[in-house]
């Protein structure tokens, strides 16, 4: 669980594709775990972007990119995997940013609310995931 009293990680600085790798596991493990709670996890917006890593340095996807590019060169088929690297990208941005704006969409003219910001970034949780899974596979890693 990431939570406020979870200890901070450092910025992945590794040149060990094993530690690139568990840090993956990791991230995937992060990512489940907000799936499996998200009811009680986004109660807020902060909270869910503590766990995709983008609030906070609590979660194991935090800079998960720098990890996906260094491990692309074990990809079985780069192509895929890069394309599947750039989906996983473009979703983490969207649930970053609907869970962001439910922070603030009541103080605006808009006609969303938070919880439907939330339940849109769930739905973009879910591709993060799927495309984590399809990086996974190209990287020869059962999860």
């Amino acid at each position: 669980e990431v939570g406020k009293s979870t200890p901070d990680l450092p910025p992945f600085a590794s040149t060990s594709i094993t530690e690139a790798k568990n840090r993956f596991l990791l991230a995937i493990r992060d990512i489940d775990s907000l799936l499996a709670n998200y009811d009680t996890i986004s109660t807020n917006g902060d909270n869910v972007r503590l766990y995709l890593g983008t609030q906070g340095i609590k979660s194991h996807m935090y800079g998960i990119s720098k990890v996906l590019k260094f491990l692309k060169d074990e990809a079985e088929d780069i192509v895929e995997y890069t394309e599947a690297l750039n989906e996983f990208e473009a979703y983490l941005f969207q649930a970053e940013g609907a869970a962001y704006q439910s922070l603030f969409v009541e103080h605006s003219s808009a006609k969303s609310t938070p919880e439907s910001l939330l339940r849109t970034a769930k739905g973009d949780v879910v591709m993060v995931r799927k495309f984590m899974g399809v990086m996974a596979v190209q990287l020869g890693m059962e999860v």
